[in-house]
């Protein structure tokens, strides 16, 4: 006799929770008690789930499961950095990804700031120069299940019990790590919802950001879908440089890009802007020439630029730009009203600081269609 393997409800939204309760034969409300003790409670022993009839929690045991990656290693920094890698497919694949914390100030302070980037591919296909998880290609797209792994257990290592409307060791969700954000929309999409969801994780619009190297079809997507904070990893100027740093940028030039972006924040308030990502390259886009092309290219929009130190990795031909030269860049982008941060380098005597993660992926498989990554909606 054949049977069913369980049905898996980790990484469902309310939405989906719902449709897999209609299946069941309950009613839609079943779900939202259990997308609470999920994600807001980090339960996953539905005998534990005491507001459910006892019936329907002998029948959920019987019938589905509650099951999460594996946590493989943990690591913490000098300065508190912390960084999981997640199993999230075959051993012989190597597939694994990896998620880090950044904490600033202390918990409790009303300046405390604690952030989490996420990954949301095993590698990434989009191929910056510059970034070491790019070289090693595209595995694969993660779950929904698998993005929103990372949040749970960095919410349960923290000290919580899950609950981020309570404890709030994590105040912001950054997709900022492996993989390329637009270019695995649906499950990034649901993950979000779940990240949002008053019976999730309880995170406003304005604490989650997707970063993207610039998929513009999916940025309109996402604008009218959730409505999150939005990062572009922006890099260069001009689309001769751009297109040898950013590759993506061949398809989707500057003007597109630049139109994407003044659509996303249209008629939203002075205070949204989108967040312009530089890597800093020593002798590559750090002059002052490079400056003012960044300020006539962002002059009329409302952004912040965030200039980030590059971080050499094996086989790099880059180097980072000294410590002066991106101060200076910085005055000249003040000068002129733009508001801009430089990244302080966090991690990275574990590998998690920006542009490190590389994970233990073996895969080299890309998806390419005609020079251009193969996105997936």
């Amino acid at each position: 006799m054949v049977t069913s393997a369980p049905r898996n409800l980790f990484g469902h939204d309310r939405e989906g929770l719902r449709d897999v309760m209609r299946e069941m034969g309950e009613k839609p409300f079943r779900a939202d008690q259990i997308m609470q003790w999920i994600y807001r409670h980090g339960v996953s022993d539905f005998g534990a789930m005491t507001n459910i009839a006892r019936p329907f929690r002998e029948k959920l045991a019987e019938t589905c499961t509650v099951s999460a990656p594996e946590v493989l290693e943990q690591q913490e920094s000098r300065d508190g950095t912390r960084k999981w890698v997640l199993r999230v497919g075959d051993d012989a694949l190597g597939q694994a990804v990896e998620t880090v914390f950044i904490p600033e100030g202390q918990r409790g302070e009303a300046r405390y700031r604690g952030t989490l980037c996420i990954s949301s591919q095993v590698g990434c296909a989009m191929d910056c120069s510059f970034c070491s998880t790019g070289k090693q290609g595209l595995s694969r797209n993660l779950t929904a299940a698998e993005i929103v792994a990372q949040l749970w257990f960095a919410a349960h290592a923290l000290g919580g019990n899950g609950d981020l409307h309570n404890q709030r060791a994590i105040t912001n969700v950054v997709f900022m790590g492996m993989g390329e954000p637009l270019a695995n929309y649906s499950a990034v999409l649901t993950a979000i919802r779940v990240f949002l969801d008053d019976f999730g994780f309880g995170l406003s619009k304005r604490r989650v950001t997707v970063s993207t190297s610039g998929l513009v079809p999916f940025m309109d997507r996402l604008r009218s879908d959730c409505d999150t904070a939005l990062a572009v990893s922006l890099h260069a100027a001009d689309d001769a440089l751009r297109n040898e740093l950013v590759p993506i940028n061949r398809k989707y030039p500057l003007k597109e890009l630049m139109d994407a972006c003044r659509r996303y924040t249209r008629d939203r308030g002075h205070k949204m802007h989108i967040v312009y990502e530089y890597v800093m390259l020593d002798g590559v886009n750090d002059s002052d020439a490079n400056a003012r092309d960044l300020i006539r290219l962002l002059g009329d929009m409302p952004a912040k630029v965030n200039l980030i130190p590059f971080n050499p990795f094996p086989g790099t031909s880059y180097t980072r730009s000294p410590e002066a030269r991106v101060d200076h860049f910085a005055n000249l982008l003040r000068r002129r009203g733009l508001i801009t941060t430089v990244r302080r380098t966090r991690g990275d005597d574990i590998d998690a600081a920006c542009g490190q993660l590389v994970g233990r992926v073996n895969s080299r498989q890309r998806n390419r269609l005609g020079g251009v990554p193969v996105v997936s909606a």
